[in-house]
């Protein structure tokens, strides 16, 4: 019987294990910590516990009794996403997915943030779970910014007041920038921004004002644009572009070099 790994004194040198499991790219910490609570995780064929425990170089790590592979240095993908395919690994639904999508070869990578089952456009993928938790966190103040289609009749003094924040069946929503670029009957398209957002956000804000959303594109996130990428096209961020973008990333040697 094996005994369960417990937290390794403090001169002990390397990760926490949930950190190391993040910089692994098998999932953010937090959802590292939640499989270490389900029991889900082993360190030299013990059970881990604590997320206290530390990994050294030489240790053996196992996810669901699969060994996982030391994290490799951090690295960051624009990719574009086109609608009909869901952010996540694995789907109960058998609907297609974006990891299932990408080329062969490519290292296990999880998204930052995500785009829903029928939005499209700039998706990042890394395979450090701590940067894409670090580019998600609203202390960024990164301006993400879509452009929309909707059906209905735009009431442009409505879109501006979402600069206030609003309130839609009871959700609080915090504030959009919104502005309508053309319309030609009861189409029209817009440009929307935000710096947080809820799941499927801007669909249930622009319900809110009587326009239902029937295109929905990520044209940047932060820096990061969408640029002339095609649909399903992927492509690396140069390790130069991600040290300037991303001031002080932990353990920059790592970064990928330009």
């Amino acid at each position: 019987m094996t005994k369960d790994a417990s937290p390794a004194p403090a001169a002990q040198h390397g990760d926490r294990i949930a950190k190391w499991l993040g910089r692994s790219g098998v999932a953010s910490r937090r959802d590292a910590e939640r499989m270490i609570e389900e029991g889900r995780v082993r360190l030299n064929g013990e059970l881990v516990r604590h997320p206290a425990t530390f990994v050294s170089d030489g240790d053996i790590v196992q996810v669901d009794d699969q060994v996982v592979a030391a994290p490799d240095r951090t690295r960051l993908w624009r990719y574009h996403k086109p609608d009909g395919l869901v952010t996540t690994h694995r789907d109960p639904d058998g609907r297609p997915t974006v990891f299932a999508s990408l080329p062969e070869g490519m290292p296990r990578v999880i998204s930052v943030g995500r785009l829903d089952l029928n939005s499209e456009g700039l998706l990042l993928l890394t395979n450090d779970g701590e940067l894409a938790r670090r580019l998600e966190l609203p202390s960024n103040g990164w301006i993400r910014r879509y452009r929309v289609r909707v059906f209905g009749v735009v009431n442009e003094d409505r879109l501006a007041d979402l600069a206030q924040g609003s309130v839609f069946e009871g959700v609080h929503y915090g504030p959009i920038e919104a502005a309508l670029d053309s319309s030609r009957g009861d189409n029209a398209w817009l440009t929307v921004s935000l710096r947080e957002g809820k799941n499927r956000e801007i669909r249930k804000v622009m319900r809110g004002l009587n326009l239902h959303v029937s295109r929905l594109i990520r044209t940047s996130y932060g820096p990061f644009q969408l640029g002339t990428l095609e649909r399903e096209e992927l492509e690396e961020v140069t390790g130069k572009v991600l040290r300037e973008q991303v001031p002080g990333l932990a353990n920059p040697r790592r970064a990928a070099r330009s």
